[in-house]
């Protein structure tokens, strides 16, 4: 990428800001400072006037903080483009043009000296001394020949006991370590959880968290896929875990495992008030009425968090109204709000985590 490009992406981001601005008037003007519903307005926007669609993660990318001086792909450029009144980036180019300087730079060159050739040439002949020469050695071709193969031989011999030597100790140490993990793994026994919802006596359809919690030792985290069990492997004597789920109560399971079972099913009561939450935030009708719902069922102090996909921002909060605002707003952001998790207080909710996930698809 050019510093040109660049450059040019810079001045259609403003482009964007410019017109959006003509029909909203977002907490900031500045685009970088835009957050939260203020992004969701503008994907809705993009929808409508471009037919196309701009993640979260791309927008933190390259409208709030595009330290590394990158631009998005071809085709997010040309949305971008005919949502600011263009045909594409490469009509936003043509008109938006941007002066270049080219700096002429001066080659010198320095050739060196040529070595000049000697006048004339000196020609040394060797001088023979017969008193000092001494004569010509001359050795048995046969003689020769013995001495030869008996160094050959030798050395033949050497390296057959080498090879077969390493290939002893090879095959000692792989023997040894089969040994080791065989006679590790016979103390290793499978345990098999199947989960259920205890109201409803069916399996449970969304995504657990089982954390196996060991003695002197930090948790292992394990995610279990919906209608899934969770299979362990352990040779330990005990057994504790505590199973999470955004839609159902935490249960902490303390087994002995000295003659417990090897397959079990646990039982997990339903978290109603998440599970109105999530509902209510889903729901696409009677926008009224889901409005004094949640009004209803979140505390006034309550903690909300939207969780970014961004390397950069992680966490954005914001209140409780304009999280109702947020969900009662009918745009297709809604189908991909995710509650992660959620926390009750005296029959109110007071915290709240969620994402929209990512849907960014070129029309």
């Amino acid at each position: 990428m050019s510093d040109t490009e660049y450059i040019h992406f810079q001045s259609l981001k403003k482009a964007v800001q410019d017109k959006y601005l003509e029909t909203h008037s977002p907490a900031f003007d500045e685009i970088s400072k835009w957050k939260g519903i203020d992004i969701i307005y503008f994907q809705e926007d993009l929808r409508q006037k471009a037919k196309g669609n701009i993640s979260e993660k791309t927008f933190y990318t390259y409208f709030k903080n595009n330290s590394q001086e990158k631009i998005p792909r071809i085709d997010m450029l040309n949305i971008l483009s005919v949502y600011s009144g263009f045909n594409s980036w490469s009509d936003f180019k043509k008109k938006n043009p941007i002066a270049e300087t080219v700096e002429e730079t001066t080659t010198v060159v320095v050739s060196e000296p040529a070595l000049e050739e000697p006048i004339e040439k000196v020609t040394v002949e060797p001088i023979h001394n017969p008193i000092t020469e001494k004569p010509p050695v001359s050795i048995d071709n046969q003689a020769f020949d013995e001495i030869n193969q008996n160094i050959n031989f030798k050395s033949q011999k050497q390296n057959f006991l080498k090879r077969y030597l390493w290939l002893g100790i090879s095959a000692f140490l792989f023997a040894t370590v089969l040994i080791l993990i065989f006679y590790d793994n016979l103390f290793y026994k499978k345990y098999t959880y199947a989960f259920t919802d205890a109201d409803r006596n069916s399996s449970i359809k969304g995504e657990l968290d089982v954390k196996i919690i060991r003695e002197n030792e930090s948790p292992i985290l394990f995610k279990v896929k919906p209608n899934s069990p969770f299979v362990y492997e352990t040779k330990s004597k005990s057994l504790k875990m505590i199973i999470s789920s955004p839609f159902y109560k935490s249960e902490e399971i303390t087994r002995d495992l000295t003659n417990a079972p090897e397959t079990e099913n646990i039982e997990l009561k339903p978290n109603e008030y998440a599970v109105q939450l999530y509902y209510y935030s889903k729901s696409i009708k009677d926008f009224k009425k889901k409005t004094q719902q949640l009004n209803r069922l979140i505390s006034d102090n309550a903690l909300i968090y939207q969780v970014v996909d961004s390397d950069i921002y992680g966490i954005e909060t914001m209140d409780k109204q304009k999280y109702i605002s947020l969900v009662t707003l009918p745009t297709t952001s809604l189908e991909n709000l995710e509650v992660i998790d959620s926390q009750m207080k005296n029959g109110k909710i007071v915290m709240i985590k969620f994402k929209i996930t990512d849907d960014e698809k070129t029309k």
